[in-house]
């Protein structure tokens, strides 16, 4: 649970620039393959993380509309990636604009249980992390290159002149 805004502010920041970087990753060939009747494709996971910002914001109390809730996702990833950036930022004025670390412990209804908003915040991390990983195992599959996160990913290690541990 988060109990300054500011540190929220600082993690949702480098995670949301690591978010795009695997969205950037996506081709629009790839975009909506699936590779498994129930995985969801590329396209619907960085869609859902996208239209998850702006459901879980209204939930909280930070947005007056979920604006995202019934748009379709855009026909480029391009634009599709411009999109979730685009909201990526709106969250954090509207946490700046709406919330103060005295109030992260205060309590919103979400999903039929009470969330204190320093959960709220913590869950909109950690729902991301999940699914793009998730994203990364799609890309293997699929033959994309992925973009390295916590550190180098297999492709990357070259670039320190090192073999990919198995």
């Amino acid at each position: 649970m988060y109990r300054s805004i500011e540190d929220f502010i600082k993690d949702w920041t480098v995670e949301a620039e690591e978010t795009a970087k695997i969205f950037s990753s996506i081709t629009d060939n790839t975009r909506k393959e699936k590779v498994h009747p129930d995985v969801r494709s590329l396209e619907r996971l960085a869609w859902h993380l996208t239209q998850t910002i702006t459901e879980m914001g209204h939930r909280a109390g930070l947005f007056t509309l979920d604006e995202l809730e019934h748009v379709q996702a855009p026909a480029e990833v391009l634009a599709l990636t411009d999109t979730y950036t685009q909201y990526a930022n709106l969250l954090i004025k509207a946490i700046r604009s709406k919330y103060t670390d005295s109030a992260l412990s205060d309590q919103v209804e979400m999903y039929g249980e009470q969330w204190e908003k320093g959960k709220i915040l913590r869950v909109l991390i950690v729902h991301q992390t999940h699914h793009r990983g998730q994203m990364t195992v799609i890309m293997r599959i699929l033959g994309l290159p992925v973009p390295g996160i916590y550190g180098p990913s297999r492709e990357e290690w070259s670039e320190f002149g090192m073999v990919a541990p198995d």
